[in-house]
C-alpha cells in the first residue's frame, strides 16, 4: 500500500474522506409487527474500504420519572444487521435494500395521518474497517393496527377526546410487555364520565396472538374515596378481531373500569381485572404528558377516530429538533 493510500485511510479513521450513508425508508407508515423496508445508499470515500456491517437501530424518545423529577432520553429498542462483508471502492455508489420486521409493541405515531407527538427514529450505523462509524437518522412513522384503530374509533364515538400521547419508561406488571417502555394515549373523559374521571389512559400491547388493552382511569376524589387510579386489562385474540361490535365491546370495558371499580377505595380491591382476570400495575411512577407531546385541538379536544383537527406547531417543531439534535451529536 503506497503512502497516499495510507494517508487516506488515516484521514478516514478520523472521519475525513470515508464512506457516507443515507437511508431512505419506503413511503407510507409502517405498522406494528409489520415490515419496514427501504434502501441504504452508500457512497465510497477517497479510498477503498471494507464494510463490516450495516446496522439499523430503532430508537424512541422516552420519558422517565425518578427521585429528581422527570427527564427524557433516547432508548434503542431493536437492532437489525441488513448488510456488510464487502468492499466499497473509492467513489462507488451502492444501494442495499432491506426489509425488517418491527416489534409488535412498536408505538403508533399517527392516527389517520395526524401526528400524535410520538418520536421514533431509524438510526443507520455503518461499521467500516479502519474508520469511524458513520450514522444516519430518519424519522419513523407507524400507523395503528386495525384493532387498535377500531378501539380508538369506538372511544371517539363514545365521546372521549384525544389529549396527548407519550412513551413511559418502565413495565406494566401482569402483562406480556416485551419492550422496556410502553405507550400511553391520554383521553379526555366522555361527558357521561366527566364527573367521575379526569382522564382515561389507553396502552396497547400487541402480540402475534392478539392485543392486550390496558385501561387506566385517573379518578376524581369524593365518590372515588379520595381519588385513586383504577387500572385493568382486557384482551382480544387475533381470531376475535374480525367479529367484534367494537363500540359495544369498548363501552363495556369502560363501564367495567369506571363503574365496577368506582366504589372501591383500596387498590387491593382491584384484584379482579378484565375478562382475563388480571389487574396489572405500573412498575415505577406514572407521569403526565411530557413537553412537546401534547396535541392542541381546541377547547373540546380532538375526538379520537375523527379525521381533522390541528396539530400544535410545537409538536412538529420538537420532532424536527429531536432528529437535528441527534444528528449534530453524532457529527
Amino acid at each position: 500500500m503506497d503512502a497516499t493510500m495510507v494517508f487516506k485511510r488515516l484521514l478516514a479513521s478520523l472521519g475525513v474522506g470515508g464512506p457516507t450513508v443515507d437511508t431512505v425508508l419506503d413511503p407510507g407508515a409502517a405498522r406494528p409487527g409489520g415490515t419496514l423496508s427501504g434502501q441504504v445508499h452508500l457512497k465510497g470515500g477517497d479510498a477503498d474500504f471494507d464494510i463490516d456491517h450495516i446496522t439499523l437501530e430503532l430508537v424512541a424518545r422516552v420519558e422517565a420519572e425518578h427521585d429528581e423529577g422527570e427527564s427524557e432520553g433516547v432508548v434503542a429498542f431493536d437492532r437489525f444487521t441488513v448488510g456488510g462483508g464487502f468492499r466499497l471502492a473509492a467513489g462507488e455508489q451502492r444501494s442495499v435494500p432491506f426489509g425488517v420486521t418491527l416489534p409488535w409493541e412498536t408505538p403508533i405515531t399517527e392516527l389517520y395521518g395526524q401526528p400524535l407527538g410520538i418520536v421514533l427514529g431509524v438510526r443507520t450505523e455503518l461499521a467500516v474497517a479502519g474508520a469511524k462509524d458513520k450514522g444516519d437518522l430518519d424519522q419513523l412513522s407507524v400507523a395503528p393496527l386495525p384493532a387498535q384503530e377500531a378501539i380508538l374509533e369506538a372511544l371517539g364515538g363514545l365521546g372521549f377526546g384525544f389529549r396527548s400521547a407519550d412513551l413511559e419508561y418502565g413495565r406494566i406488571g401482569g402483562t406480556g410487555q416485551q419492550l422496556p417502555f410502553y405507550q400511553e394515549i391520554e383521553l379526555t373523559p366522555a361527558p357521561q364520565y366527566a364527573d367521575r374521571v379526569n382522564e382515561l389512559e389507553v396502552t396497547f400491547l400487541a402480540g402475534p396472538g392478539g392485543l392486550e388493552v390496558v385501561l387506566e382511569a385517573d379518578k376524581r376524589g369524593g365518590f372515588f374515596s379520595g381519588g385513586h387510579d383504577a387500572l385493568t386489562r382486557f384482551t382480544v385474540s387475533r381470531a376475535e378481531e374480525g367479529h367484534q361490535d367494537w363500540t359495544a365491546l369498548v363501552d363495556g370495558w369502560v363501564r367495567h373500569l369506571v363503574e365496577h371499580r368506582a366504589s372501591y377505595g383500596s387498590p387491593s380491591a382491584y384484584g379482579h381485572g378484565g375478562y382475563d382476570g388480571h389487574a396489572p400495575h405500573h412498575d415505577g411512577h406514572r407521569s403526565g404528558p411530557g413537553m412537546g407531546t401534547v396535541v392542541a385541538a381546541g377547547a373540546a379536544g380532538l375526538a379520537v377516530g375523527v379525521v381533522g383537527g390541528m396539530v400544535a406547531a410545537e409538536v412538529v417543531d420538537e420532532v424536527g429538533d429531536f432528529f437535528e439534535g441527534e444528528e449534530e451529536e453524532e457529527g
